[in-house]
């Protein structure tokens, strides 16, 4: 969990600033973006990032939107949906555009670090697929066994 990489995305400051220092006390490596373009920029830029909390309700780009791009450029990253402003439909538009789970603002420290661990954890698994399956086709390809 300490190589772990997650960018904080919310257009609120002192909230990111807050959760920012919270998090990197569990040993969390973050990345703080105050939009959903900076994000994508950020994202673009690092590749290492594993997770992604985002906040909904921003200015300019929200997090609906912000979270399709997401998926578009990157989709093996993986999304929490974290708002104060959630409805059950934008809860369910976000799952169905690949988010890994939605919280409510404000939520427990804890929650979010179990949700956070399990989506490392997938992002993480899925990796290790890619990878076996490039091994195996390289391996297909020389003739090996």
């Amino acid at each position: 969990m300490a190589t772990s990489s997650i960018m904080l995305v919310d257009d609120e400051v002192p909230f990111v600033e807050t959760m920012a220092k919270r998090l990197d006390k569990r040993g969390l490596k973050i990345i703080a973006a105050h939009s959903g373009d900076e994000a994508l920029t950020l994202l673009d830029r690092e590749g290492s990032v594993d997770v992604i909390i985002l906040d909904v309700k921003m200015p300019g780009r929200d997090g609906i939107e912000t979270l399709r791009e997401i998926k578009k450029r990157h989709p093996l990253k993986e999304v929490i949906m974290l708002t104060g402003h959630a409805t059950v439909e934008t809860a369910i538009e976000g799952m169905k555009l690949g988010a890994f789970d939605y919280l409510m603002k404000p939520c427990d420290i804890d929650t979010l670090i179990t949700k956070v661990k399990e989506a490392v954890r997938k992002k993480h698994s899925h990796d290790e697929k890619i990878e076996k399956a490039r091994i195996d086709k390289l391996i297909l390809n020389r003739g090996y066994d």
